[in-house]
């Protein structure tokens, strides 16, 4: 059944009616690049995002149906705003315990995690892969036995975490169990916090039950704009029948608290037209994409394998994701994307070894089909044999033993600081994270000190300069 739009609906009617507009914003509706018309602001009728009583909690109300959760709530700055204010609101729910509150968090987060810490004053204890699965900066697979060893860890000295934070899917589409992992926080009374910026389809899939917050999730963000039609900075706060705050106030707030005040209506529109597009027939035409790529995988490694290429190019990965190891070809993933790249496939992401390209079922068929001719045309030009890859990354394993931390990340990110090249910054404090997005996850944290094997991965992927502390603290 199709779901209302009165986001859409309202700006329409407003943008019809011929009314002078004596309010910002400055273009008055004239069209300069088309889309003018429908952008507002908060005009009577046209409902406030962080006090939301009219159109837009209507809007919202149709997404929570959608999404099975206890409430949802929208973005107009993406997941980093969602992240924020999901931490936040641990934060304010954890028991007061006279010691500096600490998020238990697995290593591959995104910077935003970082800001949130800066902003709101809190230390972070990382969640290492272990050794066996220590192979990308991307991925750290955390097991509900490790969590739990950690958790135990916290209960020995007293102390209990204010959160659990994971990053799943992650940016080579990596799934966590997160079924597993909540069960652990239930035992420990500790929201599991869930960054699911890239899995927000989940929920659309059969059963629905692969969601963050169908396995028992406290909260998680979804950016709608990547894998969902949504318009970039559209994103979620998804709230479980777990989370420690339901308080509408109280969570509108701590959105605010980290939004402009000015939120963008054009994204309104958007997430509030996705809910109309999610209710007529998506999840049949997301089943069908899937279809599709599944045999583009299948297809991609019969071929390597007739190549006699070492292991398989298509990794196992969340649905929507091909993830190609480049490393099977012979090449790295800038390599094997920059060839991709002249048979007109844009990827998403390219690291020195992986290629990652997203597809939703937005994508036309030729994508797909293109994408496969490209790879096949690319296997027909080589020439083995081909080297076995890696299974590890060696610098990876070196950094969690060599990295100690020497201040608080809010006082490295708010101390004076200075870039200087990568191989200047060895024994020196992390000042701001340096790294590109994507994939955005930091090699070395605000406050710990430049290793060389932390050198060394910066370099492999090609961060050459480095934000650090003029002064030791």
């Amino acid at each position: 059944m199709s779901t209302t739009t009165p986001i859409v609906d309202f700006v329409r009617r407003y943008a019809q009616s011929g009314t002078s507009r004596l309010h910002m914003p400055g273009h008055k509706g004239q069209s300069l690049l088309g889309f003018e018309p429908w952008d507002i602001t908060e005009i009577k009728g046209a409902d406030e995002l962080y006090g939301a009583d009219g159109i837009i909690a209507q809007s919202e109300a149709n997404a929570t149906r959608l999404f099975g959760t206890v409430h949802t709530y929208y973005s107009t700055e993406g997941s980093s705003q969602c992240i924020r204010a999901m931490l936040c609101l641990a934060l304010q729910a954890a028991p007061a315990a006279g010691q500096r509150p600490v998020l238990l968090a697995a290593r591959n987060a995104h910077k935003a995690l970082l800001y949130a810490a800066a902003l709101l004053d809190f230390d972070i204890q990382w969640l290492w892969p272990a050794p066996q699965d220590a192979g990308a900066l991307c991925s750290c697979p955390v097991s509900a036995a490790k969590l739990t060893g950690a958790l135990q860890g916290f209960a020995q000295q007293g102390k209990r975490p204010f959160g659990i934070y994971i990053t799943s899917p992650d940016y080579l589409g990596g799934v966590q169990d997160i079924a597993a992992l909540a069960e652990v926080c239930k035992d420990f009374d500790v929201p599991l916090l869930v960054d699911n910026a890239h899995g927000a389809y989940l929920r659309f899939l059969p059963q629905g039950g692969q969601h963050p917050i169908a396995l028992g999730a406290a909260m998680c963000c979804d950016s709608g704009h990547k894998t969902l039609p949504v318009v970039t900075g559209g994103a979620y706060l998804h709230l479980g029948k777990n989370a420690p705050i339901q308080n509408d106030a109280a969570v509108r707030n701590a959105l605010a608290l980290f939004g402009s005040t000015s939120p963008s209506y054009l994204i309104l529109q958007s997430l509030d037209k996705c809910n109309q597009i999610l209710s007529e027939g998506y999840p049949l035409r997301l089943l069908q994409c899937c279809g599709h790529l599944t045999r583009l995988r299948r297809e991609l490694n019969e071929a390597a394998a007739a190549k006699h290429c070492p292991g398989p190019l298509a990794l196992e990965s969340e649905p929507l994701k091909v993830t190609l190891d480049a490393a099977a070809l012979g090449m790295t993933g800038t390599e094997l994307a920059e060839a991709l790249r002249c048979a007109k496939v844009e990827c998403e992401y390219a690291d020195p070894r992986y290629v990652v390209l997203m597809f939703t079922p937005e994508n036309p068929p030729q994508d797909f089909e293109r994408l496969t001719s490209a790879v096949l045309h690319i296997m027909e030009n080589l020439t083995g044999p081909f080297p076995l890859p890696e299974k590890n990354d060696r610098e990876l394993l070196e950094l969690e033993h060599e990295l100690h931390t020497c201040c608080s990340i809010r006082q490295a990110v708010f101390a004076p600081q200075e870039q200087v090249p990568t191989e200047q910054a060895v024994g020196r404090i992390c000042a701001m994270p340096t790294v590109s997005c994507p994939p955005a996850i930091p090699i070395v944290v605000s406050g710990e000190k430049i290793t060389s094997a932390a050198v060394r991965l910066m370099q492999k992927y090609h961060v050459m300069q480095a934000a650090v502390l003029r002064k030791t603290i």
